[in-house]
């Protein structure tokens, strides 16, 4: 059952590791078949080097394993929540890559500074609140897809032109028209977060980048006349 989208679930989660973006197990990929309405996503717990093709996990929208002789990922529900919201998403991760959760650990949005940043997220890379006491005891995944979703309609954030976003405490989630773009976009995330770090830390007194620069560079890319790329 949906091959194609498990060896591509399988190669996106196969990629973090690679671009350094997870130690261990602390990481997933997810990638959905709109017309099913099923979902893949990378098992809960299982090594990088030891997980397989046929490791990824069918799963539907009510969280219902269809397929798979391991359990999803423990945070299939807060993908859920993303999917069901957001019916433009194909694809989600989830990583802890370090300066990322850095940034999450303060709560602090990370600021547009830089063209880099302008390419791939259309202003400031959002940080979603914490969760309260009861959110966490009564569905902690679930109300971590919902904080993200809160967080996103608070800000009238369009989820295609700001594709991810840092969970307090946490770490941060992306998304894309397919789970290549999402990776590539949790790439982005982490390179972009270091970047900022680093650019505060050599100036208190740094600005964020002009409006121009940021509608520039992002509509040059992704809006309706794009030149970017071939």
């Amino acid at each position: 059952m949906l091959e194609e989208l498990k060896a591509e679930v399988y190669k996106a989660n196969m990629d973090l590791p690679k671009y350094g973006l997870v130690t261990f197990t602390w990481g997933n990929v997810s990638g959905i078949d709109r017309e099913s309405g099923y979902f893949v996503i990378k098992p809960s717990g299982v090594e990088y080097d030891k997980l397989q093709v046929e490791d990824m996990v069918v799963v539907d929208l009510d969280g219902n394993k269809i397929e798979g002789r391991y359990n999803p990922s423990s945070d299939t529900l807060t993908h859920i929540e993303l999917y069901k919201r957001y019916t433009e998403i194909g694809a989600i991760v989830h990583t802890h890559s370090r300066m990322a959760v850095t940034w999450s650990a303060t709560g602090k949005n990370i600021p547009n500074y830089n063209t880099t940043h302008s390419d791939y997220f259309y202003g400031d890379i959002l940080c979603a609140r914490s969760l309260t006491k009861e959110e966490i005891e009564e569905a902690y995944e679930k109300n971590t897809g919902l904080v993200i979703i809160e967080t996103l309609d608070e800000n009238n954030i369009n989820p295609m032109h700001n594709p991810g976003i840092l969970c307090t405490n946490h770490g941060p989630f992306t998304w894309g028209k397919d789970a290549n773009t999402a990776v590539h976009n949790s790439v982005v995330l982490e390179e972009v977060a270091i970047m900022a770090f680093n650019s505060e830390l050599l100036s208190k007194d740094i600005k964020p980048a002009p409006s121009y620069i940021v509608n520039k560079h992002f509509m040059r890319k992704h809006g309706p006349n794009a030149y970017y790329g071939q």
